[in-house]
C-alpha cells in the first residue's frame, strides 16, 4: 500500500487511487478474492460487511425500500433506483458506438460486447463462449438436462425462467407485446420483433447455398437442413426423423392423441396451433388467400395452390405405370390403385363405415331431445344446435350468428356481393347452390313439392309449407303488440311496422319512405312512368293493379 499525493492511497495491483485506507483495503479484496464476512444463516461469504446486511434480507424478507409510484418494495436501494427508471423512462447509460441508451450500467456493459465481440464466459464441457453469465448458465443445462422451472398448471418443465413465463401465457391467454403498426399482440417480445419485420420487409439472414433470405436466424437454420438433409430430431416411438423440433412435437401427438389447442367457440381440439388458426376461419368466414387470376378467395394457402392448377393446367404428378398425369397427389394415389388393386379403405376405417351407411340407411346417432337419428356424429352435433340455440359462427361485418359454417359463408356473400353459382340457361348468378337449384326449376318447370290436400305443386319447400297453412288455418306468427296472427314471418315483420312506424324502404329519387318494399315498387312507377298492368278489354295500362281492377268493373256494367 502506497501513499500517492497528500491523501491518496494507491492500489499496487491496478494503480487505482483512494482517499481512505479502509476503501483501499476493501478494494484489494477484489484482487485477492478474500471474503471475510459470513452469513450466519446460510454460511455464504462476502467481501464487504454491508453486503452481508443486504443479503440477510433474503432470509428475513425485509424490503425497506419502497417505490413511491407503484408501492413495490426492494431489499436494496440500488434495485429501487433501477426500478424507478421504469416509471421515468430514464436511460442514463449511453453506448459510445451506436448511441443506444440503457437504464442500467450492467445492460450497457453487456451491450458493448455486441460491438467488441467479447464473450468472456466459457463452457468447460464444450468450450462454447457467451457474452453473459446468464447465457452460460442456461447453456450448461443443455448438457445436464436440468429443467428447474416448472409450470404449476400442466407441470411442464423448462431450463429457463423466461421460457416458463412465455409458456404460462398459453394458459392465461396474456399477450402483453403489441405491434404499434397493426395492434397485433404477442406472447413474447421475440415474436413481436420477428413480426415487425413483416412490416419493414427486413430479411438479414441469407442462405449460403441458394441465397434465400430470412427474417430470423432460426428460420435460416431450419432451411439449411433442406440442403444438408440433416434430420436431427428422432421420434422415440417409431424412429421417424425430422429436421425441426416443432415437427417432431406435432408428430408425437399422433402417438399420444394429445390435442392441446382448443377452439374457444365450439370446443373442437387440434394437435397443432396452425390447424386451430385455420379452423377459426370457419367461424369468422375469413379467406385471406386470393387467386390473382379470378379473384376467388380461400381459407388456406394450400387450397389456393391447388386451385391455381385449374388455371395453369399443371399436372406434376405422373403415374409410373402408364404415364398419366394428375394435378393433385391424392388423385394420383387413387389412380395407382387401378394398377395395384389395393383397397384403400378397410372395414375398420371410420370413413368406410360412414360411407357404407349411405347404402344401408343406418343412422346410429340419435338426438336425445327429439329422437331424430343421423348417419354421422357431426350431423347430430349440428342438429343439436336447433335445440340449444347455439350459433358459434359469427359474421365479422354485421355480427349476425349462425349455427353452421356453410350458412355463414352464404350470408357473407350478401356483404361481398359474390355470386359464384351461375345458371347455364340464362346466366343468372346465385350466392348459394341451393338458390341456383331452385332457380333452375323456372327453366325445367319442375315442382317437386306437392300439397297433400289439394295436390297443388311448388318449386320450393318453404312455399309448400306456407301454402299448407291455408288449409290448416294455422297462424303461428303472433304480434306481441295486438295479438294479430300471420301466416308468414315476412307478413308479421311488415305488420310490426304499423306499431313501430319504421319505414326502411326509401326512394332513391325523392327520398320518400315506405313500410313495405311493395309500396316502394309501386311508388317508383310514378317516376319511371311504367304501367305494367293492361286492361284485357280496351288495352288501357295502369301503374297499380287496384286501379286496373276498378277500371275493369266499368266494362262489366
Amino acid at each position: 500500500m502506497e501513499r500517492a499525493g497528500d491523501e491518496a492511497f494507491e492500489c499496487e495491483v491496478c494503480g487505482k487511487a483512494f482517499s481512505d485506507g479502509g476503501l483501499l483495503r476493501r478494494h484489494l479484496r477484489t484482487h485477492t478474492g478474500e471474503k471475510p464476512f459470513e452469513c450466519p444463516v446460510c454460511g455464504k461469504k462476502f467481501a464487504q460487511k454491508g453486503n452481508v446486511q443486504t443479503h440477510l434480507r433474503i432470509h428475513t424478507g425485509e424490503k425497506p425500500f419502497e417505490c413511491s409510484v407503484c408501492d413495490k418494495k426492494f431489499t436494496q436501494s440500488g434495485d429501487l433506483q433501477k426500478h424507478v427508471r421504469i416509471h421515468t423512462g430514464e436511460k442514463p447509460f449511453e453506448c459510445t458506438e451506436c448511441d443506444k441508451t440503457f437504464a442500467e450500467s450492467a445492460s450497457l456493459r453487456i451491450h458493448l460486447r455486441t460491438h467488441t465481440g467479447e464473450k468472456p464466459f466459457e463452457c468447460n464441457l464444450c468450450e462454447k463462449k457467451f457474452a453473459t453469465s446468464g447465457a452460460l448458465h442456461s447453456h450448461v443445462r443443455v448438457h445436464t438436462g436440468e429443467k428447474p422451472h416448472q409450470c404449476k398448471v400442466c407441470e411442464k418443465k423448462f431450463a429457463q425462467s423466461t421460457n416458463l413465463k412465455s409458456h404460462v401465457r398459453y394458459h392465461t391467454g396474456e399477450k402483453p407485446f403489441e405491434c404499434s403498426l397493426c395492434n397485433k399482440k404477442f406472447r413474447t417480445s421475440e415474436k413481436l420483433r420477428l413480426h415487425l419485420r413483416t412490416h419493414t420487409g427486413e430479411k438479414s439472414f441469407e442462405c449460403a447455398d441458394c441465397n434465400k433470405t430470412f427474417s430470423c436466424r432460426s428460420a435460416l437454420r431450419s432451411h439449411s437442413r433442406i440442403h444438408t438433409g440433416e434430420k436431427r430430431y428422432n421420434c422415440k416411438v417409431c424412429s421417424k426423423a425430422f429436421a425441426r423440433s416443432s415437427n417432431l412435437q406435432s408428430h408425437s401427438r399422433t402417438h399420444t392423441g394429445e390435442k392441446p389447442y382448443a377452439c374457444t367457440l365450439c370446443e373442437r381440439k387440434f394437435s397443432r396451433s396452425e390447424h386451430l388458426q385455420v379452423h377459426y376461419r370457419t367461424h369468422t368466414g375469413e379467406r385471406p388467400f386470393e387467386c390473382t387470376v379470378c379473384g376467388k378467395k380461400f381459407a388456406t394457402d394450400a387450397t389456393l395452390r391447388i386451385h391455381l392448377k385449374s388455371h395453369t393446367g399443371e399436372k406434376p404428378f405422373e403415374c409410373t405405370f402408364c404415364d398419366k398425369k394428375f394435378a393433385y397427389p391424392g388423385s394420383l394415389r387413387a389412380h395407382l390403385r387401378v394398377h395395384t388393386g389395393e383397397q384403400h379403405y378397410k372395414y375398420e376405417c371410420s370413413v368406410f363405415r360412414t360411407h357404407i351407411r349411405t347404402h344401408t340407411g343406418e343412422k346410429p346417432f340419435e338426438c336425445g331431445v327429439c329422437k331424430k337419428t343421423f348417419s354421422e356424429k357431426v350431423k347430430l352435433k349440428v342438429h343439436l344446435r336447433t335445440h340449444t340455440g347455439e350459433k358459434p359462427f359469427e359474421c365479422v361485418v354485421c355480427n349476425k350468428k349462425f349455427s353452421q359454417s356453410s350458412h355463414l359463408r352464404t350470408h357473407q356473400r350478401t356483404h361481398t356481393g359474390e355470386r359464384p353459382y351461375e345458371c347455364t340457361e340464362c346466366d343468372k348468378k346465385c350466392s348459394a347452390p341451393g338458390a341456383l337449384a331452385v332457380h333452375l326449376r323456372t327453366h325445367t318447370g319442375e315442382k317437386p313439392f306437392e300439397c297433400a290436400v289439394c295436390s297443388k305443386r311448388f318449386r320450393q319447400q318453404s312455399h309448400h309449407d306456407m301454402h299448407l297453412q291455408t288449409h290448416t288455418g294455422e297462424r303461428k306468427y303472433e304480434c306481441t303488440e295486438c295479438d294479430r296472427k300471420c301466416l308468414h314471418a315476412g307478413d308479421l315483420r311488415a305488420h310490426l311496422r304499423t306499431h313501430t312506424g319504421e319505414k326502411p324502404f326509401e326512394c332513391a329519387v325523392c327520398s320518400k319512405k315506405f313500410a313495405q318494399s311493395d309500396g316502394l315498387r309501386r311508388h317508383l312507377r310514378s317516376h319511371t312512368g311504367e304501367k305494367p298492368y293492361k286492361c284485357t278489354e280496351c288495352g288501357k295500362t295502369f301503374a297499380d293493379p287496384s286501379n286496373m281492377m276498378v277500371h275493369l268493373r266499368r266494362h262489366s256494367l
